[in-house]
């Protein structure tokens, strides 16, 4: 099976926006609930129960891009934000186990 370079553009889309949005979530959350932001990232890297959940907000907004390209008929580049959005589950998977 070949891949093509759109489905290649829409996995590096979607592994960077997880890192890209993290810290913005963990802002917006440090907004919410009335803590400093490095109490949240302190949680982030220290705490693999709390990683795991912190990173799957930060996979959400791979879901805007995937409906916009979808919208856009791009269906290789969504299918390449759905590969790297599934790439980060065995990820997310290890860091909440292990």
């Amino acid at each position: 099976m070949i891949i093509s370079k759109q489905a290649w553009f829409g996995f590096a889309i979607g592994l960077a926006t997880p890192f890209v949005f993290l810290p913005l979530v963990l802002l917006i959350m440090s907004f919410a609930f009335s803590y400093d932001f490095s109490f949240f990232w302190h949680q982030f890297t220290t705490s693999s129960l709390y990683a795991s959940k912190y990173l799957s907000l930060g996979s959400i907004p791979n879901l805007i891009w995937f409906y916009i390209f979808l919208n856009r008929e791009a269906y290789s580049t969504a299918r390449g934000i759905i590969m790297a959005t599934l790439a980060l589950v065995p990820f997310s998977i290890y860091v909440n186990f292990f």
